[in-house]
C-alpha cells in the first residue's frame, strides 16, 4: 500500500515576513540606519503585529536589524571596523568554500557561473544597484554551493546579510561600468583546475570590496 506523503505546510505568517525582509536586507533594498515599523510590516505583508514582531526579533539576532532600548527598529549603520571584521569573516569562509567547491566543479557549473557575470555586466549597465547586489550574491551562492559545506555557506550568507544595506548605500555611489574583474579570475581559476589562483582570486573579490566600503566613511 502506497502512502501520500503530506503536502508541506505554508510558512507561517512570521516566517514569510522573516523571509521577505531577509532578502530585502541582503540585496540592499533597504538602505543603512532606515527606520522600520511593526505596524507598517503588518500592513505590507498583511499580517498581525505577533508574527512582525517575531521576524524584526530573528533579525536582529542576526545582526540584520539594530534595536534600540526605545524600541526603535533600524537597519544597522556600520562602522569601518565593523565591516573590517566582517569582510575579514567573508574572507575566511568564502576561499574555504571555494576551495571545497573546486573538486565538484564541472562544466555546466562554470557555464552557470559565466552566465550570471553576463547579467551582472547587464545590471550595471542599467544601473540597477539591487539586482547587481542580488546577481553577485547568485554568483556566489552558486559555487559555494558545489562546496556542499552547509554550516559554512549559512554563516557566510549572514555576514551578506549585515552587510546588505551599507554595499547597496556604496555601489549608488560608484557607478561602475564594468562587471567584477575577480569573477572572472574565479572562472578561469576553476576552468583550470587551480586551487591557488582561485583562493586569490576569492579573496581578492572580497578584499577589494572591503577597500570601497570602508572608503566611503573617510
Amino acid at each position: 500500500m502506497l502512502i501520500n506523503p503530506r503536502p508541506d505546510p505554508a510558512p507561517s505568517a512570521h516566517d514569510r515576513v522573516y523571509r521577505g525582509m531577509r532578502g530585502r536586507i541582503m540585496h540592499g533594498e533597504i538602505g543603512p540606519g532606515e527606520a522600520l515599523t511593526l505596524r507598517g510590516l503588518g500592513r505590507e505583508f498583511g499580517v498581525s503585529m505577533t508574527p512582525a514582531r517575531e521576524a524584526i526579533r530573528r533579525l536582529a539576532a542576526e545582526g540584520a536589524l539594530t534595536l534600540s532600548n526605545s524600541g526603535r527598529v533600524t537597519t544597522p549603520e556600520l562602522t569601518n571596523d565593523r565591516i573590517e571584521e566582517l569582510a575579514a569573516l567573508r574572507a575566511l569562509l568564502e576561499v574555504e568554500l571555494a576551495s571545497r567547491a573546486l573538486p565538484r566543479a564541472h562544466i555546466a557549473l562554470i557555464e552557470r557561473l559565466q552566465a550570471i557575470n553576463a547579467r551582472i555586466a547587464e545590471d550595471i549597465a542599467r544601473q540597477d544597484g539591487v539586482a547587481y547586489i542580488r546577481r553577485n550574491l547568485e554568483f556566489h551562492r552558486t559555487l559555494f554551493l558545489r562546496a556542499q559545506a552547509p554550516a559554512m555557506l549559512a554563516m557566510a550568507e549572514t555576514v551578506w546579510l549585515q552587510l546588505g544595506p551599507t554595499t547597496r548605500a556604496l555601489y549608488g555611489r560608484l557607478r561602475r561600468k564594468d562587471p567584477p574583474h575577480f569573477h572572472r579570475l574565479i572562472i578561469a581559476a576553476l576552468k583550470a583546475g587551480d586551487e591557488p589562483g582561485l583562493r586569490l582570486a576569492v579573496r581578492s573579490d572580497v578584499t577589494q570590496g572591503l577597500k570601497h566600503l570602508t572608503r566611503q566613511g573617510e
